[in-house]
């Protein structure tokens, strides 16, 4: 379920391009410009009305949930309903977010920087992706039922993976999304089974829904914006085309998910290259928690790494090679 909260509720960008996309806008050609593409990616994803099914499979593992997407003017909303494991729903208004679990009665409201859409492609509004990726074009698809345009988008160095992806045709909507690794082998696959452009999606009453937490008790996520130069911390070692995106003090015990241990506050510090991105968790080290330093395959295209450092522990996480999140491990220090 944590892979559907990844693919559906990221970060997108708002803007990636100041300008029309016209022309460029149109179908996938050869020498079409990576940024209009990716926004018209993006601009179909937040614009149109739809419901589908998505399935996401990494590691030998697969998930599925069921989504349904409105727009009205700037007001977009959607609605993630688990179909495999825990049941959970999912509901964004924009930045306002509530997560319903209805085996123990529990509602989280949080708020996030922007509306993070199925598929979640773009991360971030820079626009040097061009910069760390060239564009392939690949001969157009099936899938779901619609033709599709198929880009593969190639890394130009070994610190980040690659991504093919297939849009639909007329709408330009994301309508499966490939991670690849260094050799071009698929990581990981979100992939929509079936889907309804154009589908009779009332913000009405998905509003209605989300507001509806009578039998719930409702939880906020404490969540709070800061800088890592607040927080005393420097990154003296940069990774070619990633740049800060946000850094936020949340409480351990969400970190950690559990324990009698967890106590006070842990920094999450988020880099993006404008597609992939990688969170750096910064913690007072704790012995009875932190036992093993070194880096953990999550299955799929996540990775994680950890190493203590004096009095703190640190853990990088992201869907980058390990050897990219070493060097954001070990890049960070603390201010003199």
């Amino acid at each position: 379920m944590k892979r559907l909260t990844r693919w559906a509720g990221l970060a997108m960008a708002v803007l990636l391009l100041s300008g029309a996309l016209q022309a460029q806008a149109e179908a996938v050609s050869p020498d079409a410009s990576i940024n209009a593409w990716l926004m018209r990616l993006h601009e179909a994803s937040r614009k149109r009305a739809y419901t589908g099914t998505f399935v996401v499979s990494a590691g030998g593992n697969m998930a599925s949930a069921k989504i349904w997407h409105v727009c009205d003017g700037t007001q977009q909303m959607e609605r993630v309903e688990s179909l495999s494991g825990p049941p959970r729903s999912t509901f964004r208004r924009n930045d306002q977010v509530v997560t319903f679990y209805p085996q123990n009665r529990i509602a989280v409201a949080e708020s996030r920087d922007s509306l993070g859409l199925f598929p979640n492609l773009l991360k971030s509004s820079d626009s040097t992706i061009a910069e760390f990726y060239k564009l392939k074009v690949l001969p157009q698809e099936r899938i779901a039922g619609f033709d599709a345009d198929v880009v593969q988008l190639v890394p130009k160095d070994n610190v980040r993976f690659g991504y093919r992806v297939w849009s639909e045709k007329k709408s330009g909507l994301v309508m499966q999304l490939q991670t690849l690794d260094l050799d071009g082998k698929v990581l990981e696959q979100a992939a929509f089974s079936e889907l309804q452009l154009d589908a009779p999606v009332s913000m009405g009453k998905l509003s209605q829904m989300m507001a509806n937490t009578d039998g719930y008790r409702v939880e906020h996520s404490d969540l709070q914006k800061t800088t890592a130069d607040a927080q005393g911390w420097v990154m003296r070692t940069l990774v070619a085309g990633f740049k800060p995106m946000g850094c936020y003090k949340r409480p351990v015990a969400a970190l950690a998910g559990a324990s009698g241990h967890a106590a006070g506050n842990a920094m999450q510090w988020m880099f993006s290259d404008g597609l992939a991105t990688v969170s750096l968790f910064v913690e007072a080290y704790d012995s009875q928690r932190h036992v093993r330093e070194g880096a953990t395959d999550m299955g799929g295209a996540t990775h994680t790494l950890t190493r203590r450092f004096n009095a703190w522990w640190i853990t990088a996480v992201g869907e980058v090679p390990p050897a990219t999140l070493s060097i954001f491990a070990r890049g960070l220090e603390r201010k003199k």
